[in-house]
Formats: C-alpha cells, structure tokens, sequence
C-alpha cells in the first residue's frame, strides 16, 4: 500500500501510531495560521492528536500526485495533494494537504491550506487551546 493510501487510512481511523511509520524523524509541517514551521516527528504527532480531537467530519475528497519543490531546499520531490472538508468551531472548512516524500517513502514536508479565513482564524484558536492543553505550547500566546 502506498504512503498516501497509509497515511488516508490512519488520518481516518484517527491512528497516531500508524502515522508515526509514515513521517520522517525531521518532518516541518506547515500551518495555515503559524509562519514558522512546526518540526520533528513528536511535535507532528502531537499537532495531529490535537487535530483528530478538534476537526469534525473530517473527509478527504480527492488527491493529486506528481512532484513538487520543497520548502526547505527546493528540491523537487515526490507530492500528493488530498483535498479536505471538516469543520472546526461551528465553520466549514475547505483545505488541502501537500506532502512530499523522501526516497524511502516516508513523508518528510507536510503543507496544509485552508479557506475561508473565518475558518482559518476557528480553526487557529481551536488548535492554540489544544496545543497548550497538551503541553505543546506556553499559554498566554
């Protein structure tokens, strides 16, 4: 099975360990409501199971794979896009997921887009709560 179809799996059976095999140790994950990128496969993990505790309905609804430049060195890697419905704090949200692979497979850059901007800004506030619920951010940001 394929890292894409893997990791679709352990997002929908909301599978922290599942993803754990998937990401590289060094994965950045880029957030739509934070310039700088959240790093390491812990922090990653950490991020997701405070997604799966705040997304309702969370769906993926299609994919595009190709290759794509990265964001940290610019070289050309194997990518998909799923595209995502969910709603966060009463908001709809419509996103995308870019992910870059290294050579073994592994996702090792992780992008994610949103829209609209209300949902954007629910969706920020609802992950501040649950970072710094989980100790994976100060309070008071």
């Amino acid at each position: 099975m394929a890292t894409t179809d893997r990791f679709r799996d352990a997002v929908d059976n909301r599978d922290l360990a599942a993803l754990e095999d998937l990401f590289t140790e060094d994965i950045r994950l880029y957030s739509p409501v934070k310039f700088t990128p959240f790093e390491g496969k812990q922090m990653v993990l950490g991020l997701f199971g405070v997604l799966f505790r705040t997304f309702e309905d969370f769906r993926y609804i299609g994919d595009l794979s190709g290759t794509a430049q990265t964001s940290l060195d610019g070289t050309s890697a194997p990518s998909t896009i799923l595209l995502f419905r969910a709603k966060a704090g009463g908001k709809e949200i419509h996103g995308i997921d870019l992910l870059h692979f290294d050579d073994d497979g592994r996702i090792k850059e992780f992008t994610v887009m949103v829209r609209p901007q209300s949902a954007v800004h629910a969706l920020g506030e609802a992950v501040l709560v649950g970072l710094v619920s989980a100790g994976l951010a100060p309070a008071g940001r």
